[in-house]
């Protein structure tokens, strides 16, 4: 399957792991990618399996021009799943947002490195509100 620029999407996968350990490739279709990263540990007194983290998550997908993105902050819970939730404290807080920073940062390199756009999702909501 070839994307934007015609870069094959298994040679894109490829990157994007070499990128870090954000990518989630099971959670990956078509031109669709997942990314997330658990950033700050809940608690360390639960059993691995079981703790909490607080982090991001990022969706990205493919068009014409390169890649929209969207992100997300909150809670990886116990059952594996991402929850938007207010983080109160403001150094966790703080680490999150550096962590997505620099992430954002580096993918938007390699992307534009070859070539490709990367920009934020515009939501339904934004485009109501804009001016026709």
């Amino acid at each position: 399957m070839l994307l934007p620029n015609g870069h094959p999407r298994s040679r894109l996968l490829k990157e994007f792991v070499s990128l870090g350990p954000y990518i989630r490739e099971s959670q990956c279709k078509g031109n669709h990618y997942f990314f997330d990263c658990l950033t700050v540990c809940v608690s360390s007194k639960p059993s691995p399996e079981k703790r909490e983290f607080w982090g991001w998550w990022m969706d990205i997908e493919a068009d014409e021009q390169g890649f929209t993105y969207r992100t997300q902050i909150g809670l990886y819970d116990k059952a594996g799943d991402w929850q938007v939730k207010t983080i109160k404290d403001a150094d966790v807080q703080k680490e999150i947002d550096e962590n997505l920073k620099e992430f954002l940062l580096k993918l938007e390199r390699y992307l534009t490195s070859i070539k490709l756009t990367f920009r934020p999702m515009v939501s339904a909501e934004a485009k109501d509100k804009s001016p026709a």
